[in-house]
């Protein structure tokens, strides 16, 4: 399902708008739209960047499918940073889980008798396009299911997740989350910037040779440029579903 509430033309993916019917919001960030998982909608687009932007550490994590054995060998570089696309992704949280009992997909995922499959719980911090898939190919574990159950407001509380919602299902937050949620608009720039410098210096430096200058690199895209909404109704979450 396409993270948007705009069909594509042409496109064989569903859009947002065929499962929520709440106009006037819109996602804080995306999933592929072969990927499934926590969505939080918002009117507000200053509590978008707030969430998106790297610099404030918020981690999403993610269960993720692949095909192979994720040992430890394999998850090591996936917690220190792997190269994707000529940059090194930011120190990462993994481990290996078993199989955490979500429902079938519709459709299935491709299975090969002969290759075994495992589970993996991954954390990040930033979201580069088709990151997770790339990062598990890197180690030679090619994603198959990719589900996001989780992203953390760091404020000591428990994070938002799926509990409680189908798929396709969503449903407004809670009077304390909304409050948590307007909290963090008051927080300043503190939780997860330090940590993000560090990480931007130890994780992101230009791999040798290549042909970025040699005193800086490139940072993160930030989010499209978005503008709060008067009189909205604050932020609401939802679970994706396939389509």
């Amino acid at each position: 399902m396409l993270s948007q509430f705009t069909a594509e033309p042409g496109s064989s993916w569903a859009s947002l708008a065929g499962f929520v019917n709440c106009p006037g919001v819109y996602p804080v960030g995306r999933l592929d739209a072969d990927s499934e998982g926590l969505l939080l909608l918002t009117d507000n687009g200053v509590l978008q960047q707030r969430l998106l932007d790297p610099r404030h550490g918020h981690w999403r994590r993610y269960q993720v499918q692949v095909e192979g054995v994720a040992d430890a060998d394999r998850l090591k570089p996936l917690g220190s940073g792997v190269l994707v696309q000529g940059r090194r992704t930011r120190p990462a949280r993994v481990r290996s889980i078993d199989d955490p009992g979500w429902p079938e997909r519709d459709p299935p995922i491709r299975r090969r008798l002969s290759i075994p499959t495992s589970w993996l719980e991954l954390e990040l911090r930033e979201g580069r396009n088709r990151q997770v898939r790339r990062m598990t190919a890197a180690v030679g574990l090619p994603t198959l299911r990719l589900l996001r159950v989780a992203i953390d407001l760091m404020d000591g509380g428990p994070p938002l997740d799926l509990r409680g919602l189908a798929p396709g299902q969503w449903r407004p937050v809670t009077r304390a989350e909304a409050a948590r949620l307007e909290a963090l608009l008051r927080r300043p720039f503190q939780a997860g910037l330090r940590e993000a410098r560090r990480d931007r210096i130890a994780g992101d430096r230009p791999p040798a040779g290549s042909d970025r200058a040699a005193g800086g690199w490139a940072t993160d895209p930030g989010p499209l440029e978005s503008r709060p909404r008067p009189g909205g109704g604050g932020p609401r979450s939802r679970r994706g579903a396939r389509s």
